[in-house]
């Protein structure tokens, strides 16, 4: 085993020892990542959320037993890939010893190590983007085919894991046009690669067409809900952040691009930063859509400065280089992780307030962090209620309703009675309601905004209606949520089901 090798496998033990250790105890797993584990029970080719590829590694991570450990593996494992994939790049591009533990360094001590702690598709989403780009590379130097059908089945699992690696397309083509590169659509084997690329995406493009295409209704819903609270100089800003480390580095290797005669070859991928930047600030885009985009670049400047750093400042300028990201990143450890206690962060609110983190998706500041947030209260939420449905008789005929999908998901796993089952018109979740099932009695969660507080509308429809219990967490996304109990249904519920189901339906649309 050659030095290289080493040092690369030092990178990816360290990588998982440290994603690890960077979540606190005090926090539950995130509100997304119990929507995703459940998609494990309702296999698909299509979600109202996300593409397949997710809920294929959530029955993998069922099949191993559902614990955390196996839930935090993978965003980590697709993380330590990134880093590969990088280090793979800058040998392609004839990089230095230097240069590979400079790009390692940049992209592990990076925005990355945050997205890597989350169970959700976005790890495995700057993965591909990075692995594509690399193929991309290896077409360049080798002009071999069979890196143009590589590079359709990479592109086609980017896709069935996340819409998002279309704007790499969108970004490509004009930069591939302005370029000498532009002759790759004179090659015939390129468009059997698409029809490749289509064929593995089609099954998942007919569940769209079967549903209506709902990814529509989701993004427009997106613009409508979030998107509008974004702010195109908080995106840019936003994108210093995520590598401020590796800034030196990604802007070398961004101006290599049209400076350095090696890389005049490689030179569309200047414009195809500049055109898909371009894209996610006009369309507004949340800012970590575009994370995808910087591993390339890190390559790339890495091979320049090692390349071209003149024999005196060497001695002096690697070790600086090399430190910075890891320097520049105790600060961002000290914030930007769900590392520290709720009390912590809110009694050192300026601290994350400076980094804009108490900002969040409506354009408010709360107390913590959005995903600090979202990882609060739902293990507490679970366990009352577990307690609630211990109560009834007859759980076989309980329907367990929730507001939204992240009480449902978090209901379904942590709770220890095989019998409770949570639902939801939210999300997925309304795909997956039991309607064939006959429900004699309703718990209902409710979060503490809702307007029925006595539940007056379900009064004439049940025996009895209570309030049961609630978890009060001033600190979660959501503070209070209640708990309602409805037993004995006057009505026909799996009727009213249907209906709401077709009103939302209409609402929707």
């Amino acid at each position: 085993m050659n030095k290289k090798t080493v040092l690369l496998l030092g990178f990816i033990i360290l990588k998982f020892v440290l994603q690890y250790s960077l979540i606190s105890s005090d926090y539950d797993l995130q509100r997304d990542e119990y929507l995703h584990l459940d998609q494990a029970h309702h296999l698909a080719w299509g979600y109202l959320s996300v593409p397949p590829f997710t809920s294929w590694i959530s029955y993998l991570i069922y099949l191993l037993g559902n614990s955390v450990f196996w839930i935090k593996f993978f965003p980590a494992l697709f993380g330590a890939l990134t880093i590969v994939v990088v280090w793979k790049t800058i040998e392609e591009l004839k990089g230095s010893l230097f240069a590979l533990i400079l790009g390692a360094t940049c992209v592990f001590f990076s925005a990355l190590l945050r997205l890597n702690t989350l169970y959700q598709p976005n790890s495995f989403d700057v993965l591909c983007w990075t692995t594509f780009y690399f193929i991309l590379i290896k077409y360049i130097n080798s002009e071999n085919t069979k890196w143009l059908f590589i590079g359709a089945i990479v592109f086609a699992f980017g896709f069935l894991n996340k819409y998002n690696i279309g704007f790499l397309i969108i970004g490509l083509i004009p930069a591939l046009l302005l370029t000498e590169e532009r002759k790759i659509f004179a090659q015939p084997k390129l468009y059997v690669a698409l029809v490749l690329g289509l064929l593995l995406i089609a099954p998942n493009l007919l569940w769209q067409y079967r549903n209506g295409f709902p990814v529509i209704h989701h993004l427009k819903e997106l613009a409508d809900t979030q998107l509008v609270y974004v702010d195109r100089l908080e995106f840019l800003k936003s994108q210093l952040l995520f590598f401020i480390g590796s800034f030196i580095v990604i802007v070398s290797g961004w101006l290599a691009l049209l400076l350095y005669k090696p890389f005049r070859k490689y030179r569309l991928f200047f414009w195809s930063i500049v055109f898909t930047l371009a894209v996610f600030m006009y369309l507004k885009a949340k800012d970590y859509y575009a994370i995808g985009l910087y591993p390339i670049y890190i390559a790339f400047g890495s091979v320049y400065l090692g390349n071209q750093l003149k024999e005196g400042w060497k001695r002096y300028l690697q070790p600086v280089l090399i430190i910075l990201p890891i320097l520049l990143f105790i600060p961002m450890y000290n914030a930007f992780f769900p590392n520290k206690s709720p009390e912590y962060i809110v009694n050192h609110a300026k601290k994350y307030q400076k980094f804009g983190l108490l900002h969040w998706e409506d354009g408010k500041d709360h107390l913590l962090p959005q995903d600090f947030a979202d990882m609060l209260g739902w293990k507490e939420l679970a366990i009352k209620v577990d307690s609630v449905a211990g109560t009834l008789p007859d759980l076989e005929h309980t329907l367990i309703l929730c507001d939204n999908y992240g009480q449902a998901g978090a209901i379904n796993y942590y709770t220890t009675n095989k019998k409770v089952v949570a639902h939801s018109f939210n999300a997925d979740y309304i795909n997956w309601l039991p309607l064939g099932m006959k429900i004699k009695d309703v718990i209902l969660v409710k979060e503490d905004d809702d307007e029925d507080k006595e539940r007056k509308t379900e009064i004439p429809l049940f025996d009895t209606v209570y309030l049961a219990g609630k978890r009060i967490n001033k600190f979660a996304r959501e503070p209070e949520i209640s708990i309602y109990v409805l037993r004995g249904a006057k009505v026909d519920v799996n009727k009213r089901i249907k209906d709401e189901m077709e009103e939302k339906k209409n609402y929707d649309e």
